[in-house]
């Protein structure tokens, strides 16, 4: 049976509208096996002949199948079937730097918020905007729904402005895309500098402070512009190195960490040399989980609420809306200082 035809038996149910008996037709084509995966759809021109439908409204449910997810456009080519699982209400692109255990956190929540009508495919640019770039390439026109933890450069805001508004969300960092877009990230100078300052009578304790700063990672360039001013302003020996080097710890120093890639062997170097954290070392990390909370007497973290950025973020997607909101960065007080 053609699409035309599925479409015609639906006109004969007065409740629905030119609109949903396109839409609903597509699906029934779909659901029986008419169309399958890869098929192309008329063109919007055929259409507008077959159905006698206007224009706008035959792009208006190309649009909205698209936006579940069903239907991709190739450009000069036409509309083809992208998904035959009609279940799926709206499909997400969800573009992260990797999969860390906070960044599955948010994965995790927001998948709950969203529930089973919902697709999401992630992706991972690792801060690598060539790899960015060909992921944008490949997944561009088949989502409904981008949300993307963007890498802070021109490049990058030049690829995520190609798309329209109202499917982007940025998370995590901010880019600012002009006043049209929607952001749920975390800020970083002023807070890595405030919960510093909140420490300070327990920093000064220790000698030095080291920050591991990788300029070949993704971390954020706020965090070391923080940790400069701030021991600038306090008179604190600040050291800043690439990453940790095995058996290198030190009695008398207060090691802050970003990735957790360095802050496993310290840990693990600290148990051996009988070093005692809060009281010969000071450990502070960045971006808190449970393993944090249970080390070594519970690690002192300076953290974002990841679980609340991921329900702002479904909110967002299930009553669309311009959202600019910054998730509160937090100290979490335990026994490594």
């Amino acid at each position: 049976m053609k699409l035309i035809s599925f479409i015609k038996k639906l006109q004969e149910i007065n409740a629905l509208s030119k609109h949903e008996q396109l839409v609903l037709g597509v699906v029934e084509a779909i659901d029986s096996g008419a169309l399958s995966l890869g098929d192309q759809l008329p063109s919007i021109n055929t259409m507008v002949e077959d159905t006698g439908f206007a224009r706008k409204t035959i792009v208006k449910a190309y649009d909205e199948l698209k936006d579940r997810g069903l239907v991709e456009s190739k450009k000069t080519k036409g509309y083809f079937i992208a998904n035959s699982n009609t279940k799926v209400f709206l499909k997400i692109a969800l573009l992260m730097y990797s999969f860390q255990r906070f960044q599955q956190e948010f994965y995790n929540t927001l998948r709950a918020e969203l529930g089973d009508k919902v697709q999401i495919d992630i992706f991972f640019h690792h801060n690598n905007e060539e790899v960015f770039e060909t992921i944008f390439l490949n997944i561009k026109g088949k989502y409904g729904m981008y949300v993307v933890a963007p890498i802070e450069s021109d490049k990058s805001r030049k690829i995520l402005k190609s798309l329209s508004p109202e499917r982007l969300i940025i998370v995590d960092r901010f880019l600012n895309l002009g006043p049209k877009y929607s952001y749920i990230t975390q800020e970083f100078v002023d807070s890595t500098g405030s919960n510093l300052t909140e420490l300070l009578p327990r920093i000064k304790k220790y000698q030095k402070m080291v920050l591991f700063f990788r300029n070949d990672m993704d971390y954020p360039e706020g965090i070391l512009w923080a940790f400069k001013e701030f021991t600038k302003k306090n008179t604190i020996d600040g050291r800043i190195f690439s990453s940790y080097a095995p058996k290198t710890v030190e009695k008398g120093v207060l090691y802050l960490f970003i990735g957790d890639s360095d802050l496993w062997p310290l840990l693990k170097d600290s148990i051996s040399s009988g070093l005692e954290l809060g009281k010969d070392i000071g450990v502070l990390s960045f971006n808190d989980h449970l393993v944090k909370e249970i080390i070594l007497g519970g690690i002192t973290t300076i953290s974002t609420d990841f679980n609340a950025m991921a329900v702002k973020t479904a909110k967002n997607i299930k009553d669309p809306s311009f959202s600019k909101f910054v998730i509160p960065t937090k100290l979490i007080d335990r026994n490594s200082l």
